[in-house]
């Protein structure tokens, strides 16, 4: 079996799929996946790693959450979309080629749609597909979980949010582990 390579500060970025206002009452676990979100977010900032935010048509399903908007990096504004994948939208493929970063982690919603094809998109555009696992849901859960099977089945590594802050880390005692020890904690 082919290993994957391991998450490197260098070669990652974080997108962050569809966390808007419409769906805060609709999504199964919201609270708890905003929560991972925020997590992944305030780790990528705080060691410089790329973040990508999206909204899927936000003129009818409104804007970021203003919790997650609060602690996103200076200068991330959303990429407005009407693909369900991001990487059938313009303005992704741009912002990701500008990156050039080979390991993508995901977290957001659905699950099952937004997150799954944009999953298929990367790997089939050669990326590393990473997903938070306890940062992504759906409105069913049994969508949740058939599309987290089905994305590892296609080659995305399934992870929760601190296995995913610790393999970037690699070791402790480092200046980069004394700056987000605090969101380690969490």
């Amino acid at each position: 079996m082919d290993l994957p390579p391991r998450l490197e500060k260098q070669r990652t970025a974080l997108l962050v799929i569809d966390l808007q206002e419409r769906f805060r009452d609709l999504i199964d676990g919201m609270a708890g996946g905003v929560a991972q979100c925020s997590r992944l977010a305030r780790f990528c900032d705080r060691l410089s790693i790329p973040v990508v935010l999206t909204e899927q048509y936000p003129a009818g399903l409104g804007r970021t959450l203003p919790e997650l908007k609060a602690v996103l990096p200076k200068g991330v504004t959303p990429l407005e979309k009407t693909t369900f994948s991001c990487g059938g939208d313009e303005g992704f493929r741009k912002a990701m080629a500008g990156l050039k970063r080979e390991q993508w982690v995901l977290c957001g919603i659905e699950t099952h749609v937004c997150v799954y094809q944009t999953a298929l998109d990367l790997l089939r555009d050669g990326r590393q597909v990473a997903l938070a696992a306890d940062a992504v849901s759906s409105r069913r859960p049994r969508d949740r979980e058939i599309a987290l099977a089905r994305m590892r089945d296609l080659g995305a590594q399934v992870m929760s949010t601190e296995m995913v802050l610790f393999e970037i880390l690699r070791q402790a005692g480092t200046d980069d582990f004394r700056g987000v020890a605090a969101i380690l904690k969490e």
